[in-house]
């Protein structure tokens, strides 16, 4: 019996089968092959390509194509502010940093306050605009390379953004937005031409350098339907297709399956929580793997594969040798579900204090990061 699960742009819900979404979203694996190519650029593979973390793709062979004949491609990602920031949605942008350090790339970073005052009847359009640029800090405070990282919120930059969008919209069909959406007569007129603002920085510097450019998106598999629409539109535009390469999600810590959800706070961890908060969530909430009791998960061990302290520890501990340690230590029973937590504590609270300084300090150089019309 299949798993009943559903990604959307959305909603996540479910224990997601990542091989059936290849199937279903026509996407392709991250092959072995790949991986050597991108490795033979990079001189190293990031630890989410190496755990599959990174695991599906549109175009990532042509993109190193272009690449390889001197044409370098840019970086698309974005965030939807809805509120703070929490940890899963930094995955997709640790990656981009990587990404842009070893291949020298720009970065575009689209802040979509527009699509969540459009889909979420609670937020106010002045509330999500200052949300855009809080969440603004999260991503500076990554390390991204000033003077080739450009941020802007949809609001502020839709002189810009309106006359591309425009383009697409006009290629765009109500029948096809039903189709790939789920749309219907309720939805509002704003959520089916979204799309076509999400759609544009995927070419815009290609219209803002007067050249073609290759653009990559890194993103998580739930937001795949917009470039699918994006990929259709682009070439009848005159631009390239824009490619991706598409994470998991850092699964929520009720665990084990689903999705992060920033409106729920019992399962995340927020950018802005306190070490001390972040260790009273992971103890109280993180969905165990372990046995009744001591004695049992001594004898009997421990399932890390359900375990969701282990989980998260496959994205934030970058050694391969000391998560394989961890794997085998807690099958076995020698490490105890606390200690399993205490890890992970411990991993979260060096990353949060650095970040959380990092962040402050990106006050004082937004302006360099932002542009606006």
């Amino acid at each position: 019996m299949e798993k009943s699960f559903t990604v959307t742009p959305w909603k996540v819900e479910g224990d997601i089968d990542y091989n059936r979404l290849i199937k279903d979203f026509g996407t392709e694996p991250v092959n072995d092959e790949i991986l050597q190519r991108i490795k033979k650029h990079a001189g190293e593979l990031h630890h989410f390509l190496r755990r599959k973390i990174f695991f599906s793709h549109r175009d990532l062979n042509w993109i190193l194509d272009e690449y390889e004949k001197g044409n370098k491609f840019y970086l698309y990602t974005g965030r939807g502010p809805s509120g703070n920031t929490h940890i899963g949605h930094l995955v997709p942008w640790i990656f981009t940093k990587w990404l842009q350090d070893k291949f020298d790339a720009e970065l575009w970073f689209q802040m979509t306050d527009d699509e969540k005052y459009l889909f979420n009847e609670r937020l106010e359009l002045e509330e999500v605009n200052k949300l855009a640029y809080e969440n603004a800090l999260d991503v500076i405070a990554l390390g991204f390379r000033q003077g080739k990282t450009f941020i802007f919120s949809d609001i502020d930059y839709a002189k810009t953004l309106y006359r591309q969008s425009l383009r697409v919209a006009r290629k765009l069909t109500v029948s096809t937005a039903k189709a790939v959406f789920g749309f219907n007569d309720s939805n509002n007129v704003g959520q089916l031409f979204f799309t076509s603002v999400q759609s544009v920085p995927s070419f815009l510097p290609s219209v803002l350098k007067g050249k073609n450019v290759p653009c990559l998106i890194p993103h998580a598999i739930d937001q795949d339907a917009h470039f699918r629409v994006t990929r259709d539109i682009a070439p009848k535009l005159g631009y390239y297709k824009p490619a991706s390469i598409h994470c998991r999600f850092l699964p929520p810590l009720t665990g084990p399956g689903g999705k992060m959800s920033a409106s729920v706070a019992e399962t995340a961890i927020y950018t802005t929580d306190a070490p001390e908060i972040a260790e009273r969530k992971i103890r109280r909430y993180a969905f165990s793997g372990g046995r009744d009791t001591i004695d049992e998960h001594r004898r009997k061990g421990g399932n890390p594969d359900i375990d969701v302290s282990y989980q998260w520890l496959t994205f934030f501990e970058e050694s391969d040798e000391k998560l394989r340690n961890i794997y085998d230590d807690y099958k076995t029973g020698a490490l105890l579900t606390g200690e399993l937590k205490q890890i992970l504590i411990e991993k979260l609270s060096a990353f949060l204090k650095k970040h959380q300084e990092n962040r402050e300090k990106a006050r004082k150089v937004l302006d360099k990061f932002i542009i606006r019309d």
